[in-house]
């Protein structure tokens, strides 16, 4: 028994970081609309038509703009597919083992970096 203990997080550390990651992938989700919404322009005032003056300039910011909430919208995609895994990885108690080495992650790490599938041990092999 105190094997599978030291092999595996207990049933109630599991749920500790279950609702960790389900508040994470909350405000993930909600900072995605945030991305989305900027990027299609729902918050525009509408006054794209009455400041032809500078318009090349605007046109150029806003393209970079769009470029970067779009590589925003991308990388928090993929954070919130990461904290979805996450949670998979808890239902089948496999979470906080590392792919690596098989030992637990340390739970300071995973408080931290809930989505964490190496220790530190072995991100510093890499």
């Amino acid at each position: 028994m105190t094997t599978e203990t030291n092999s595996r997080y207990s049933d109630k550390d599991l749920e500790e970081f279950r609702a960790i990651l389900q508040d994470k992938i909350k405000k993930a989700e909600h900072d995605l609309q945030l991305i989305k919404s900027a990027y299609m322009n729902d918050f525009d005032n509408g006054t794209d038509d009455t400041s032809p003056t500078f318009k090349a300039f605007e046109e150029g910011s806003a393209t970079m703009s769009k470029e970067a909430n779009s590589a925003l919208a991308i990388r928090q995609e993929k954070f919130i597919r990461d904290l979805k895994n996450a949670i998979i990885r808890i239902e089948n108690k496999t979470y906080g083992v590392c792919r690596v080495t098989g030992k637990l992650i340390a739970k300071e790490r995973l408080k931290l970096v809930p989505h964490a599938t190496l220790s530190i041990e072995a991100k510093n092999m890499q």
